[in-house]
């Protein structure tokens, strides 16, 4: 399984067309994902201050778009990148995603 965080809202309105798109594939050319392993740390470090965010756990099986395990950012550990749309059917679980009251995110499958 991959995860990949987002809004409630981007997430909602996924669900109409069958595919969610995040901004990243427009702008970088791929969603950014992450092994169970890496939410917490991505959570805190790209969404420091947010209050309500999900994490999509996706069957990487069940994705129609190629997933690269790579890293974009010049360090050695390696992320998992959707490149292309996430069909919501390879969408297994919605899990929510709030900070504690220091506005730390934990997260654990």
């Amino acid at each position: 399984m991959i995860y990949h965080i987002t809004t409630p809202a981007d997430w909602q309105a996924a669900q109409s067309s069958g595919q969610y798109q995040a901004a990243s594939l427009k702008t970088e050319g791929f969603i950014h994902c992450s092994l169970a392993e890496q939410v917490e740390r991505s959570a805190n470090l790209h969404f420091a201050g947010q209050r309500v965010l999900i994490v999509l756990e996706v069957d990487e099986q069940k994705a129609q778009s190629k997933v690269v395990y790579e890293n974009t950012s010049g360090g050695q550990e390696l992320f998992p990148h959707l490149y292309g749309h996430l069909e919501t059917a390879a969408v297994v679980r919605v899990l929510p995603l709030e900070p504690d009251a220091e506005g730390r995110f934990h997260f654990s499958v």
